[in-house]
């Protein structure tokens, strides 16, 4: 395993072990956080990308989303293994999602509420309609990682800006569908919800599993051609 695959993987756990403890201090009972609301949830997503990018960036670029991936090496500007990539962020969101229940193992037993549960690791529609879920999806990937493309030649380079981003998308845009914009960061922990033995747990909702893994990559890809167009 070569050093930037490894901090992939170390990067996503620990931006998964930010995003979904944020997640799980929100919407758990009886967490000294519980019910301190969308604002909370939006800048701890936000801080953890930022503290995430900012360990992994001088070894992988920080990927962290296999949508940023994608897009990126559609872009032209990365050019290592895309597949490798992939795997590591997959694999260390689980494992971000399995340390998260771990230390939530009290207030996880106390939720009587299923859905909480499952909230705590992966996203899912306000009001259910594939189209405008599978549309908020690819509108928020697109402004990920079309601003990834740009802040990358700006003076204001790095973790900064893009969690900024973040924040403002959850802010802004997140209100549909949770903002997965990032097949690992969903993906990966509803596998870990699926095999982990959270007590009073409901199924994963795998009827919907696909949308925030399909709709990101494609937002992601139409961002790296819209940049191309531009720029070209």
């Amino acid at each position: 395993m070569g050093q930037d695959i490894l901090f992939e993987f170390i990067g996503t756990a620990i931006l998964i072990l930010f995003g979904a403890g944020v997640c799980a201090n929100v919407n758990l009972k009886k967490t000294l956080g519980n019910k301190s609301g969308w604002v909370v949830i939006a800048f701890g997503w936000g801080f953890a990308v930022f503290v995430a990018a900012f360990i992994s960036s001088p070894y992988s670029g920080g990927h962290l989303n296999p949508a940023v991936t994608v897009g990126l090496a559609i872009a032209g500007t990365f050019k290592g293994s895309v597949i490798g990539y992939i795997v590591a962020q997959m694999l260390g969101a689980i494992v971000g999602a399995a340390i998260v229940y771990l230390m939530y193992k009290p207030h996880f037993d106390a939720e009587e509420n299923p859905d909480a549960k499952l909230g705590t690791f992966c996203t899912g529609p306000a009001i259910k309609n594939w189209f405008s879920n599978f549309f908020s999806e690819v509108v928020g990937t697109f402004i990920l990682v079309f601003g990834i493309l740009y802040a990358a030649g700006a003076e204001i380079a790095g973790p900064l800006p893009v969690a900024i981003l973040i924040v403002a998308i959850g802010m802004s845009l997140g209100g549909t569908t949770g903002y997965a914009i990032n097949p690992a960061r969903d993906l990966g922990p509803r596998i870990a919800h699926a095999i982990l033995p959270i007590k009073g747990k409901r199924d994963s909702n795998w009827g919907y599993a696909w949308l925030p893994v399909v709709a990101p990559l494609c937002g992601g890809a139409l961002a790296a051609l819209s940049y191309l167009a531009l720029n070209n």
